[in-house]
């Protein structure tokens, strides 16, 4: 049986690659194809938002049809589900103004979110404070206002001030009760222990909520190491389609990328690599020994050769 909610969480706590399926350019959300991909090959479903259509009621049926359909044969109830929201994290402001679709989002039940355009720390940090409840506490600057003392009075900062080694804490979680009332039965949780759960992992490692960043413009590459460094990131990567775009490009270079983008992709992995966050790059059953080798634990391309390769490479155990 599962021994978490999110079936991804625990993989990358075992050092184990994680595989995914789902377009980015929209899914067919119904309870029927839920109860389809409750069988997946697939770690996770990703659920493309930022192009397909923002369609709350298919998604609440989509979860509702894994559940239906499953539990899963790894013993999870269902596959995760990770969507990637329309909004671009240009800045803080801007993600701030449209944090109302993370709440819709995580209100249907799903198990993580995946930012795109990714250009500012700032803009990160807004983003994975939006997704929190305020009552979890963990990396929030400890000099910001108690409840207690804002309800005395004191100001309520945004953001928070920076640890011992001068990175910038995070400021109060900002998502509000009401969801967890339809987000709870989907994880099979009571509200109260939802509430708890549903946290960024691995900044809490109880934390059962997979949060991403895409870095596909030169701005976000230019700061990926800051960006990478903000608590409760669990994954990055690099978007080649619109990096590549931004630099000219009219069609996707395909591997071996052109020096520019593949100094970014190796820029971006390191940072992954240094503060301990899944790096996602797409595979092939050709290349994926060599990717898993190198350090890359989110595995796109859509391919189940290369995940069956993937899997035997690293001596999974979890059932698929």
């Amino acid at each position: 049986m599962g021994q978490r909610i999110n079936r991804c969480v625990e993989l990358l706590e075992q050092d184990q690659a994680i595989y995914y399926d789902g377009p980015h350019s929209g899914h067919l959300l119904t309870q029927a194809q839920g109860c389809i991909d409750a069988a997946t090959w697939a770690d996770y479903m990703n659920v493309g938002m930022e192009h397909g259509s923002f369609d709350m009621a298919g998604l609440a049926e989509y979860m509702r049809g894994m559940v239906d359909a499953g539990p899963t044969r790894s013993g999870h109830r269902t596959p995760a589900v990770i969507v990637e929201a329309p909004v671009n994290g240009i800045d803080a402001a801007h993600v701030r103004q449209n944090a109302w679709q993370f709440r819709q989002i995580l209100g249907r039940g799903v198990h993580g979110i995946l930012l795109c355009q990714a250009e500012s720390a700032d803009a990160v940090r807004a983003f994975v404070e939006s997704c929190r409840y305020p009552h979890n506490t963990l990396g929030v600057d400890p000099a910001i206002p108690s409840p207690l003392a804002r309800m005395g009075g004191a100001v309520r900062a945004k953001d928070g001030g920076a640890d011992a080694a001068g990175r910038k804490l995070l400021g109060i979680g900002t998502r509000g009760r009401g969801s967890e009332t339809t987000a709870a039965p989907v994880w099979g949780l009571s509200s109260e222990d939802y509430m708890d759960r549903c946290d960024p992992w691995p900044l809490n490692p109880r934390g059962e909520l997979l949060l991403g960043v895409k870095l596909e413009s030169p701005e976000g590459v230019a700061h990926c190491e800051e960006i990478i460094a903000v608590p409760g990131l669990g994954f990055a990567e690099i978007g080649p389609g619109d990096l590549s775009l931004s630099l000219g490009y009219r069609t996707i270079p395909r591997e071996p990328y052109p020096k520019e983008m593949q100094e970014a992709r190796d820029r971006i992995l390191g940072a992954c690599r240094s503060c301990g966050v899944a790096f996602l790059q797409s595979c092939t059953a050709d290349n994926i020994i060599e990717r898993i080798d190198e350090g890359v634990r989110v595995i796109a391309g859509h391919s189940e050769a290369a995940a069956v390769r993937g899997r035997a490479h690293q001596k999974r155990t979890m059932p698929v």
